[in-house]
């Protein structure tokens, strides 16, 4: 049986929604972006993707 503890570990169980992040190949850095209105929120510094977030094709 699955389950979602222990409680208040701060850890997300499963994909963080209403966000989509992409690659940015002039920068080597990976930009977040609402996909509501389509605003780019934040960009990774370190070069990694952001964790739980889908990526756009």
């Amino acid at each position: 049986m699955a389950r979602n503890k222990p409680y208040g570990d701060n850890a997300r169980k499963g994909a963080v929604k209403g966000r989509s992040q992409t690659h940015n190949p002039k920068t080597d850095q990976w930009v977040k972006r609402d996909s509501s209105t389509g605003k780019f929120m934040d960009v990774k510094q370190d070069g990694k993707p952001f964790k739980g977030v889908r990526r756009e094709k």
